[in-house]
């Protein structure tokens, strides 16, 4: 079957701007996109950069936007994508500088994961007995949520919307790291507390927006969004709540236990508190959302069942880890 692949083609050192060049190539059955790019690369043209290494979904080396959605190449198959999109496009993964074609400069990926910290802080209590201190911990006693199962490919990172925006965001691929050392139980609870100050600030867990494309097109299913939310709950359950993001989540929880649904002329108040410039600042959409009937009115009866509402929060306070 000859089939039409589509490449994205940058050299910075002779092109302004990127273009796409087509390029035919009988397949067989079992192709996968690695496997044509190669062949591209070796009988089409020798110019066409590209990484790879393991060809066996290990490495994460070959991450690349194909068709739209970031996918390891090594694992892609050509017949799938073809019947799903009648076309294969090929270009390097987004949100990250290209250095040639399909090849990113992945520095300011590995910088992020430095800048989190991924390693035990503190020597294990046990540092005499090597046979406890360098023993891992087992799965029974420490839930790591596959999180360690991170190939380090980037895909989250060049899927994420937030980053998109800003380039200073963590990023999933190092929270979910953050998170695996979170959960490690020989790290001292003052070293846990400390991560927990540093990626509570600003670029840090607060600025995901939960868009989920992070776990969409994760190869081996690490679920980095979930990981960001379970840092967050660690921060609040530490007394983390200084943040506009943790500000948010406590008082939109407050609102619905007290008056049983949200109040979002209540909301800039539980987010920004009294601070009045801040306040001022807000004011018109204030007056936007009483215009559009958003304020609730203050003197209205209590809506039916906001008591049921209300011990349902005692209950799950009373037991925090029932379902």
């Amino acid at each position: 079957m000859r089939l039409a692949f589509l490449i994205q083609r940058f050299n910075p050192e002779v092109d302004s701007h990127s273009s796409t060049r087509r390029y035919h190539l009988d397949v067989g059955r079992g192709t996968t996109v690695l496997d044509a790019l190669i062949r591209i690369k070796n009988e089409h043209d020798g110019s066409l950069a590209l990484r790879y290494s393991c060809r066996s979904a290990i490495c994460g080396s070959c991450a690349m936007e194909i068709n739209g959605s970031e996918k390891l190449a090594c694992r892609t198959s050509v017949r799938r994508e073809w019947e799903r999109h009648g076309m294969v496009t090929v270009a390097p993964l987004r949100n990250l500088p290209v250095i040639k074609d399909l090849t990113v400069d992945m520095s300011s990926f590995w910088g992020k994961i430095r800048d989190v910290t991924p390693w035990l802080t503190s020597a294990p209590q046990n540092a005499g007995r090597p046979d406890i201190a360098q023993r891992s911990p087992s799965p029974a006693s420490s839930h790591f949520h596959n999180v360690d199962a991170c190939i380090m490919c980037a895909a989250c990172v060049a899927a994420c919307t937030v980053h998109e925006v800003s380039k200073e965001f963590a990023g999933p691929a190092a929270l979910a790291k953050a998170d695996r050392f979170l959960e490690d139980h020989r790290e001292p609870i003052e070293a846990k507390r400390h991560r927990l100050t540093v990626l509570e600030q600003e670029h840090g867990i607060w600025d995901c927006t939960r868009c989920n494309f992070c776990v969409e097109v994760c190869p081996k299913d690490v679920k980095p969004m979930e990981a960001i939310i379970r840092l967050r709950r660690s921060a609040l359950a530490a007394g983390l709540t200084a943040t506009g993001g943790a500000r948010h989540i406590t008082g939109f929880a407050e609102l619905v236990r007290r008056h049983g649904r949200l109040n979002e002329a209540l909301m800039p108040l539980k987010i920004l508190g009294f601070n009045l410039r801040r306040l001022f600042t807000v004011l018109p959409l204030g007056l936007a959302m009483a215009r559009k009937g958003k304020v609730p009115n203050p003197f209205a009866a209590a809506i039916p069942g906001a008591a049921r509402i209300r011990d349902i929060f005692a209950a799950s306070r009373r037991h925090p880890g029932a379902p």
